[in-house]
């Protein structure tokens, strides 16, 4: 058996977020409560699949009110559309540390294909008898596409929220036991 099942350790994991605010910094977030699955087979990566679903209203900006606007319907309108979901659609390896992974990413009901560019940082065997994997992805996006249009134009030229939106992943994974060898 070449395909591997791994699970994500949430706690060692992370799905961030940065876009301009005002034309002149970057607003980061993150999301709180997501999970997915992450199948990886050593002898012929393209066969590797994963799938990530994110709860919407776990946003955090660190700022209670924004974090409210964000869940509402101007934005990921999470009553709605309470998930994002990023399913794979294919796995190409760039070198021996890169790969990059398309997939479909679905958010307020838009499906849209996103390439993930992302470094594999490697295995090693945990002080519990586990096997880790970690990896670090980054997308970008253009919020209109996926329907999050909301703005407001600047006295001084310029919008509030600028469109692109970065997307960054650090990835801990768990190899699952009845995957590992004896």
């Amino acid at each position: 058996m070449t395909a591997t099942t791994w699970d994500f350790d949430l706690s060692h994991s992370s799905v961030n977020f940065h876009v301009r605010h005002l034309m002149v910094s970057k607003v980061h977030g993150r999301f709180q409560t997501w999970g997915g699955s992450l199948v990886i087979d050593n002898e012929d990566i393209t066969h590797s699949r994963v799938e990530v679903e994110i709860d919407t209203s776990s946003v955090d900006t660190k700022e209670e009110k924004r974090d409210a606007h964000l869940r509402s319907a101007d934005f990921f309108d999470v009553e709605n559309h309470p998930k994002l979901v990023f399913k794979s659609t294919s796995v190409k390896k760039v070198s021996d540390d890169e790969l990059e992974v398309t997939g479909d990413l679905t958010i307020r009901g838009t499906t849209k294909p996103v390439v993930l560019k992302v470094e594999s940082n490697g295995t090693v065997k945990d002080p519990w008898g586990g096997i880790r994997a970690g990896f670090s992805a980054k997308a970008s996006i253009l919020r209109k596409e996926f329907g999050l249009h909301w703005n407001a134009l600047l006295e001084t030229g310029g919008v509030v929220v600028g469109d692109k939106i970065e997307i960054t992943l650090e990835i801990e994974a768990i190899q699952r036991a009845a995957n590992r060898a004896a």
